[in-house]
């Protein structure tokens, strides 16, 4: 037998939701992508390869999911969850690093509380456009 759905919350209930982990979901993916242009322009030391091929390397992932992340798509966010952790991978190499600690600590702050943010925004988003459908 198939278990009863649960109610879907109400929509003065999700709607502030949607519009905060909105928010904090872009904030924290610009200042992902500031914070490794700010470094990889300033402070790293690339022992002579060409910055900007680091940087496309770097920032491509990102690139490609800016337009959905803007427009507030919530497939795109569940995408960014993904993504995200790469980003997670290398700030906890980087953290190890006595010269990269801060940088990675950063880096990995900003990917968990992104990937989170990016996780409820998906979340309270299709919970709300099913409770605008009529369900």
């Amino acid at each position: 037998m198939a278990k009863p759905a649960k109610p879907l919350p109400a929509i003065a209930w999700l709607e502030p939701r949607v519009q905060l982990t909105r928010a904090v979901s872009l904030a924290c993916f610009a200042a992902l992508a500031a914070l490794l242009l700010i470094w990889n322009l300033i402070f790293a030391d690339l022992h002579g390869a060409r910055t900007w091929v680091v940087l496309a390397i770097e920032l491509v992932p990102l690139a490609l999911l800016a337009p959905g992340m803007l427009a507030g798509n919530p497939r795109t966010h569940a995408w960014c969850c993904f993504v995200v952790n790469l980003y997670f991978i290398q700030g906890v190499l980087g953290a190890f690093d006595p010269n990269r600690m801060l940088y990675g600590w950063l880096q990995s702050i900003l990917s968990v509380t992104l990937f989170c943010v990016a996780l409820m925004y998906t979340r309270y988003r299709f919970q709300y456009d099913r409770k605008l459908g009529g369900e």
